[in-house]
């Protein structure tokens, strides 16, 4: 969740590639001389032919050239094995990280990719489709009814971004193969041998030159297919990795139910049963499972095709309107709702609610290549249609489950009208117009939010040498006393009756939860700054969750941080350096020990050259341990101590002074601060509820699980 990065590096400019973009040049001007705009003529037109466009701004293909452009290329190539699948071809797809870590191989046992002569093309269907946009079976009257690959540039994208391509076919009894490289075939589709298997066998790797790095996450990798084979009944995935040796196979045939109950592991159901509703119209499948859980988030997972669709659309609007409208009825039907009470809300109706919503349709219209939100109007007509009907049934078949959701909805109700109350109360009664700021709070001198950070700092100790080493113009400090509230097990009217969340809320100026205005945000960088031990990493647990819960949108627009204070000041003499890890320790302590053989070395050349007599290792030693403080340990390695060296291990930041704070901490020159970013927003909520979570068994398991990799535990 959170990545190191250097607070004074700065951001590189990237320059439009030359010819990637048409442009305007020159102008007439008064003396009867041409300006640039005037010779904007058909000769300034780049046309960028076959797979150059991907080349050239990878980023509108595959969204990013950071891990998720990468692990894109995979799910690409995996679609195309699920569509066989969904098409009823295929059985099994297959996935195989190769043992140096930079191929991926993708196979499947569908029909395999055609090899015979393209008519409009004039080459074999296989070339065609690797390296060809826009060119497959997922158009019009093609060879898949759905289909997640709907652009039909996929496979050829990743052959694009990709310096090997390698895909071998087994159909109609022979083997064929061709390869690429950059998108380009090195040779021609050619005949290898028989077989009496048939699918497809894709291998790739990555342009290196275009990502960030080439890392597959097998974690990542592992969820997206388990996902698959959820939303695929019947479908085997296997996933196999030879830097490791591990493999992990999936496969389900319950579905969304399957899919549901796996999300839900280890949280506090309401329900006794799972709701599943199921049903086609206009040749769009809709299937849809809910269950609601002891909790106060929601989690919407929606798919079209198979394909994850993160930003919602039509289908996640038609259901919300079908849930509101199915509770509501039900509700006032058996009457647990009052004449004289208000309906239920679609906040109401969502809270502690699990979904899994997925359509398939034959004709889906995605924003953007990575299909983020599904755009068809029809679509929501048509999922409001089953779950209305298929819920109704299920509330009157279950009427147990029925009366437990309507009570979780009804509690819901009442709690956003004590926290609506909570809210007029602290945050718009002038507070958050700057009128009262907190009082230990110590604001900067700028106004301007792009240039301040705020330090929340733990304990008045550490907040006052935060204090006294800040440069007043730009950082803010609010030092906050003792462990925070868990949020996670409170709802948000105890919550504002906490006066450390009081005052975080206050300081920060832009309201909380559904009331957060990004515009009114005082600091564009908050840091979290705790101690380098067992409950400051606790208490930066308890933030993380309060931001992760209440104010998502700050940390997905890159304002929170993670302060890095050191964990040691190693001294030799006069000179001190500081680490921040136990390696960065380790290996100051060998340049400072190499750097004392050198001095030796030198010393007893030079008396000796002056015909003195030579001071002796043990003087040396003795005279540079001298300088060391009493608090201070010697150096030891390999169970050696090591005179003149010294370690001093800081257990909090209340044991720096303010320059010390500054120097290691607050200096953006200096500096090294973790950017907080989701990437993953179903793992990041799976991990804060079993950390933070009511549910006592799940963070016992996580804990057992994961002790042994804890090093160095300060207790």
């Amino acid at each position: 969740m959170a990545k190191a990065k250097k607070d004074n590096k700065k951001t590189k400019e990237t320059a439009a590639p030359k010819g990637a973009v048409a442009g305007v040049k020159s102008r007439s001007t008064k003396d009867g001389k041409k300006s640039q705009k005037d010779s904007y003529t058909a000769k300034n037109i780049t046309v960028l032919e076959g797979l150059d466009p991907v080349r050239k701004r990878p980023g509108m293909y595959i969204g990013s050239t950071g891990p998720d452009g990468l692990h894109h290329l995979i799910w690409e190539v995996v679609d195309n094995g699920v569509d066989e699948a969904m098409a009823g071809y295929a059985t099994e797809v297959t996935v195989k990280i190769s043992k140096d870590g930079k191929r991926i191989q993708v196979t499947d046992n569908g029909r395999g990719i055609p090899v015979d002569r393209h008519a409009q093309t004039k080459k074999s269907a296989l070339e065609t489709i690797m390296t060809t946009l826009h060119a497959g079976g997922k158009f019009g009257d093609g060879a898949y009814k759905v289909s997640g690959g709907l652009h039909g540039v996929g496979v050829s994208v990743v052959n694009a971004l990709s310096t090997y391509v390698r895909v071998e076919v087994h159909r109609d009894g022979n083997k064929y193969e061709q390869e690429y490289a950059i998108g380009k075939p090195k040779k021609a589709v050619k005949k290898i041998g028989t077989t009496r298997d048939r699918g497809t066998i894709i291998t790739f790797e990555p342009d290196a030159s275009v990502f960030e790095s080439i890392d597959f996450s097998w974690k990542r990798i592992l969820q997206h297919l388990r996902d698959q084979a959820f939303l695929t009944p019947n479908l085997k995935i296997s996933a196999f990795d030879e830097r490791t040796g591990k493999s992990y196979a999936f496969y389900f045939e319950r579905g969304v139910e399957s899919f549901i109950r796996s999300v839900t592991r280890g949280k506090q159901k309401r329900q006794q049963t799972i709701a599943v509703m199921s049903g086609e119209r206009d040749g769009i499948q809709v299937d849809v499972a809910i269950v609601y859980v002891d909790d106060v988030d929601t989690l919407e997972l929606a798919y079209t095709n198979n394909i994850v669709n993160a930003e919602g659309g039509f289908h996640v609007s038609g259901f919300r309107s079908a849930l509101t409208r199915v509770l509501n009825d039900y509700a006032k039907k058996e009457k647990l709702i009052k004449e004289d009470e208000d309906n239920l809300s679609g906040d109401d109706v969502r809270e502690g609610l699990v979904a899994i919503i997925s359509v398939r349709h034959p004709e889906p219209q995605f924003e953007g290549q990575t299909k983020a939100k599904l755009g068809n109007p029809e679509v929501k007509a048509v999922v409001e249609s089953v779950v209305v009907e298929g819920l109704r049934k299920y509330m009157e078949e279950n009427p147990q489950d029925a009366r437990e959701i309507i009570a979780k909805c009804m509690l819901a109700a009442r709690a956003r009208k004590a926290a609506k109350a909570a809210r007029e109360t602290i945050l718009r009664k002038g507070v958050l117009e700057g009128m009262t700021l907190p009082g230990k709070l110590a604001d900067c001198t700028s106004r301007d939010p792009e240039k301040s950070e705020l330090f929340i700092v733990e304990g008045d100790s550490a907040g006052g040498s935060a204090k006294g080493g800040r440069d007043r113009m730009f950082q803010a400090i609010l030092p906050l006393r003792g462990k925070g509230l868990n949020v996670e097990k409170a709802r948000l009217d105890k919550m504002l009756a906490n006066d450390s969340i009081k005052s975080i809320v206050i300081a920060l100026g832009a309201g909380i939860g559904d009331d957060l205005d990004m515009d009114k945000l005082r600091y564009h960088r908050i840091i979290i700054m705790s101690d380098a031990d067992v409950d400051g990493a606790h208490i930066t647990t308890l933030h993380l969750t309060l931001f992760y819960r209440y104010f998502p949108d700050l940390i997905r627009a890159g304002y929170l941080y993670i302060a890095q204070p050191p964990l040691y000041q190693i001294k030799r003499g006069k000179n001190s350096k500081y680490a921040y890890s136990d390696e960065e320790r380790d290996s100051i302590i060998a340049e400072m020990q190499k750097e004392m053989e050198k001095n030796k070395k030198a010393k007893s050349k030079k008396t000796i050259a002056k015909g003195k007599v030579a001071t002796t290792a043990k003087a040396e030693e003795d005279a540079e341990a001298s300088e060391a403080t009493p608090e201070e340990e010697t150096a030891e390695v390999d169970g050696k101590k090591l005179s003149g060296i010294s370690i001093q291990r800081y257990k909090g930041l209340g044991e720096m002074n303010a320059s010390q704070l500054w120097e290691t901490t607050m200096d953006p020159e200096k500096r090294v601060i973790k950017r907080v970013t989701i990437e993953d927003a179903r793992a990041a909520d799976e991990i804060f509820d079993i950390l933070m979570g009511s549910v006592v068994a799940p963070r016992k398991k996580f804990i057992q699980t994961h002790a042994k990799k804890v090093k160095n535990l300060d207790v």
